[in-house]
């Protein structure tokens, strides 16, 4: 019985815009992560500016293109990719999302109950009289 060589898989699963064995990306790589966020910035502000977008999906455009464009970032420019020693890279990013999700979604939460209790002004200015 014959085995068949199978690539490892520190090399089977390469970040696009690298090389086998390279640490940082080449020349290419670098321009094409560049031209793909200008082109997510670019929609994106075509998308804000645009009348026949209602607002919901307006922001549901933005919100997807936002996503693109920090997954380029993350593949592009900082090379996270699948392999076993980006481990580490990708769970302290997912501790930093779950930490920036727990502080934004938060701190909406804070200031959408501050303002449903709130007075209301003019029962506010009646009190300072």
């Amino acid at each position: 019985m014959t085995q068949v060589p199978t690539a490892s898989l520190e090399t089977a699963r390469v970040t696009p815009g690298t090389e086998n064995g390279q640490q940082h990306g080449s020349l290419q790589g670098y321009l094409v992560g560049y031209a793909a966020a200008a082109v997510l910035t670019i929609a994106a502000f075509a998308a804000a500016r645009t009348a026949a977008l209602t607002p919901a999906s307006a922001i549901a455009a933005i919100t997807v293109l936002a996503i693109g464009q920090m997954l380029v970032h993350l593949i592009f420019f900082l090379h996270i990719s699948t392999t076993p020693n980006q481990r580490t890279n990708i769970l302290a990013f997912a501790i930093t999302m779950l930490i920036v999700v727990l502080i934004v979604g938060g701190s909406l939460w804070i200031m959408s109950h501050l303002q449903s209790n709130m007075m209301p002004t003019s029962q506010l200015m009646r009190m300072q009289r």
